[in-house]
């Protein structure tokens, strides 16, 4: 067994040492809500819960607390599912709801009832919140907290059986209104709501709070390590008292870790939803979205998530993650990775006035000079090239080493090229530029051995595959999002994607599909999109730059004059 590192895992060796597992089989879980799709901030969760289950030999359950109808969709989970699958989990046979133990759970609430620590309260939303108190004042007794309990008995029977409207009544917990942590002040066991469940249907008009049931399907479960984020911490005492209902057998442990926090990201569902319905993305999936799906599609590897929050850590301290540590990562993993391609995004044509009228010869080129394995391709090449516009200066400045009247640079896997003019438009932009080429200069190297400082990508204009091409950046500007107008939509960056009509690539992608990732040279990372290309439209998306032009910019803009 490899040595414990974080705080939780230090805590499950000692368990497992002193004997307090029960057939010391650690059992986690991953909880999500189904009314929404997961995002970045839990990866870290699911990298952690299914990752001590593997570590320890134990087991992780899958369990969608589906406890508010009104919000949940069986889309929300089947995208849970693929998006764990494809970090590399699987749950095996141990997939739960807690709609599993609606039953069990209505049951708890009657004997809590019976029992006299549960009651009927018909007090306000807006009541309830006055009579709970603040942070620094106690709460008072609701004036139904007396009532008898068959009076109680029969009033949440007539909630059941839909008797009464959304919001005439709740079932509380009989605590202590006087108590120093609010949640513990007679917290609501159920509520009335008349929506129809994606996996009960129709059978219940009455439903558990999620404070009552997560602990309680965990006890269910026999989980023996519960772990969830810092924003929970307050909520132990309530979870510590449904797990010791009378009647319950095993009591699980929760235990708090800090959340992942990146700046320039907005993880909240709620509002990632806000931005879905007002049209300000192009859906869940969208590749500028930090949810699993959208980076998926904009071509992030699994392999580069996890090594992402394994460098993160498990702490019990909230911070701050820069966003280029994320994007470090990325690139890490697809340099090892990626096909590296040909591709012009914004192309003039090299015309090689020397080169055989008519003549297409093929290239050897590497898929990926850090993967042998990986093997080579043919690339056509021709007298009619496109390279890109930058690539070619009328009046180049100092220490340009790129084409330029009377320049020789090198075609990348091809030839020794001097450019000798060029042509514009009627508005002064160069169309063409004319060169000759060295014949005996093939695969980069001469007789006599001579060096080129410059060396430029080309696609064969004869051989050469258009496509739409999405420059994806950070969706928001600001570090953090909302800080300075309180309105977090204030901060959107109106840059976040910028669309390439004109690229030129070369025809070995136009079988490109989603799922490869690739390398466009001097560009950056790209996969094909998941959605929208298809193959008499291809469209690419930009994953991520191959450096950090954010940060190159923050440098020179804060650098002395």
């Amino acid at each position: 067994m490899e040595e414990a590192g974080n705080f939780i895992e230090r805590i499950i060796e000692d368990d497992l040492a002193s004997g307090r597992v029960p057939g010391n089989t650690i059992v986690t879980r991953f909880p999500p809500e189904p009314n929404g799709y997961l995002h970045i901030g839990h990866i870290k969760s699911i990298c952690l819960n299914f990752g001590l289950a593997q570590k320890y030999n134990g087991v992780c359950h899958l369990r969608l607390d589906d406890t508010n109808p009104a919000k949940e969709e069986t889309e929300y989970i089947d995208s849970i599912k693929s998006d764990i699958r494809w970090l590399g989990f699987d749950w095996g046979e141990h997939e739960y709801y807690a709609s599993d133990y609606y039953d069990t759970l209505y049951e708890i609430a009657v004997r809590l009832i019976k029992e006299g620590k549960a009651y009927v309260d018909s007090l306000s939303p807006e009541e309830v919140k006055l009579y709970r108190g603040t942070l620094t004042q106690p709460g008072k007794n609701s004036p139904d907290r007396d009532r008898s309990v068959e009076e109680n008995l029969r009033l949440f029977e007539e909630m059941r059986q839909g008797k009464h409207p959304e919001g005439k009544y709740v079932l509380r917990a009989k605590l202590d209104m006087a108590s120093p942590n609010i949640n513990m002040r007679d917290p609501a066991l159920y509520r009335i709501k008349f929506e129809s469940h994606p996996r009960t249907g129709d059978k219940w008009c009455v439903y558990p709070m999620y404070d009552f049931t997560h602990p309680i399907s965990d006890a269910i479960e026999g989980i023996t390590h519960s772990i969830c984020t810092l924003e929970f911490e307050d909520h132990r005492p309530a979870y510590d008292w449904a797990t010791s209902i009378d009647g319950i057998e095993h009591t699980p442990h929760q235990y708090e870790f800090a959340r992942l926090n990146i700046n320039h990201m907005v993880l909240s569902k709620r509002k990632l939803l806000q931005m879905v319905n007002m049209g300000l993305v192009d859906g869940w999936d969208d590749p500028r979205m930090p949810t699993v799906s959208g980076i998926r599609r904009r071509g992030y590897s699994p392999e580069s998530m996890r090594d992402f929050v394994r460098r993160v850590g498990v702490a019990k301290v909230e911070s701050v993650v820069d966003y280029s540590l994320m994007e470090f990562c990325v690139r890490e993993d697809l340099n090892k990775r990626a096909r590296r391609v040909m591709v012009v995004l914004d192309p003039i044509k090299l015309v090689i006035d020397n080169y055989p009228a008519g003549q297409t010869e093929m290239i050897e080129a590497d898929n990926n000079p850090e993967d042998p394995s990986a093997g080579k391709r043919l690339i056509p090449f021709s007298g009619e090239l496109y390279i890109e516009r930058e690539d070619f200066a009328v009046d180049p400045p100092k220490g340009y080493h790129r084409l330029y009247v009377g320049n020789e640079i090198r075609l990348k896997h091809a030839y020794y090229v001097t450019a000798t003019g060029y042509e514009t438009d009627a508005d002064g932009n160069v169309t063409v530029v004319h060169c000759t080429y060295d014949p005996e200069s093939r695969g980069g190297t001469t007789p006599d051995n001579r060096k080129v400082r410059g060396t430029s990508h080309w696609v064969s204009a004869d051989a050469a595959i258009s496509a739409e091409i999405r420059q994806y950046d950070k969706l928001f500007s600001a570090e953090d999002p909302g800080a300075r107008t309180g309105n977090y939509l204030d901060d959107l960056n109106p840059d976040s994607l910028k669309v390439l009509t004109g690229a030129k690539l070369e025809p070995s992608l136009a079988d490109a599909v989603p799922g490869q990732y690739l390398q466009f040279m001097r560009s950056g990372y790209y996969m094909a999109d998941s959605k929208d290309s298809r193959p008499d439209h291809l469209v690419f998306n930009r994953t991520v730059t191959l450096k950090d032009s954010w940060e190159k910019l923050k440098q020179k803009l804060n650098s002395p004059a």
